[in-house]
């Protein structure tokens, strides 16, 4: 039998640079934007040895993970080690079963929220209250939960090399939220199907209601001509209408519905857009309320960004 032996000891702990590697948003302090990918970070960091994902952190970060593609059963990642041929990672969440799922879904259908939300591509707030109400976790909260395998020889699992690829793979999923779905067994299509059909009744889509022909009214207000000199003024009727301008509720909402587009780059066109989205923002903010910006009620994360 040959001994494996800990790549730490035999082939040293620093590994070879690294050329092409996936480049992190972070660079220092946390990882990922988004509630739920700081949620996967924090399970990460219960759940596993301080010193691999320390090990896993500074890796992730200098690039050494090359590439990261999903599967039919999880994720898998090339991670540039002291060797010349790169490591294969693999990571799985271990999937609801149906039963389970049927419980979520019939938690989710009831918050109107929730659904349209999820048709936004945006993930709710209060979704891990829904999951717990059925019974389960959308995020792992056990040792048995995640699946990992490394070719490295190393034998502590995770190695470090697993440690940096759940830290990109926490990135991703900052950009696609249903990544997560998917590695709990159910994508948005499915989710989404499947609420409809609650709604709807047995799976059975209704028939749309004939458009109905609206009746002609005879006109009995005064006739063009005789206001045209007051054509472009506010009737008494808007005096009392407001506009309330804010940050958009959920940021990016169609690219996130339509999804990103099949590429190779692992650069995303939600990434490469949101500057731009946050920018206009900005500006049509700053031509609304001018120097006095928001009202103080008014005022959230986004407004008082740079």
């Amino acid at each position: 039998m040959v001994e494996k032996r800990n790549e730490n000891t035999a082939w040293g702990m620093r590994p070879r640079k690294a050329r092409g590697g996936i480049q992190t948003r972070s660079q220092r302090g946390d990882f990922a934007k988004n509630w739920w990918a700081r949620r996967w970070i924090a399970a990460l960091e219960r759940l596993m040895d301080s010193r691999r994902l320390a090990r896993g952190k500074y890796y992730a970060r200098a690039g050494q993970v090359l590439s990261l593609e999903e599967t039919s059963h999880g994720v898998f990642a090339r991670v540039q080690g002291s060797r010349p041929a790169p490591y294969k990672v693999s990571i799985s969440v271990t999937p609801l079963t149906d039963v389970q799922w049927e419980r979520v879904l019939d938690v989710l259908v009831d918050q109107a929220l929730f659904a349209a939300q999820l048709l936004a591509g945006e993930m709710p707030d209060q979704i891990e209250e829904a999951f717990s109400t059925a019974g389960v976790s959308l995020f792992p909260t056990q040792v048995n939960d995640l699946l990992t395998t490394c070719s490295c020889p190393d034998y502590a699992n995770p190695c470090k090399h697993v440690a940096a690829t759940h830290y990109i793979l926490g990135e991703r999923f900052d950009e696609d939220p249903f990544l997560l779905f998917r590695l709990r067994g159910r994508t948005q299509e499915q989710i989404l199907a499947a609420l409809r059909a609650r709604r709807t009744g047995n799976g059975i889509s209704q028939p749309e209601a004939a458009p109905t022909i609206p009746t002609p009214v005879e006109e009995t207000g005064p006739a063009l001509e005789s206001d045209a000199q007051r054509f472009w003024e506010i009737g008494a009727e808007l005096q009392t209408f407001s506009v309330s301008i804010r940050p958009p509720a959920l940021i990016q909402p169609i690219l996130q519905r339509l999804g990103e587009p099949e590429t190779d780059s692992s650069i995303t066109l939600r990434g490469q857009l949101e500057d731009s989205y946050q920018a206009i923002t900005q500006a049509a903010l700053s031509l609304a309320y001018g120097d006095f910006g928001l009202p103080p009620e008014e005022e959230t994360d986004a407004s008082r960004e740079p």
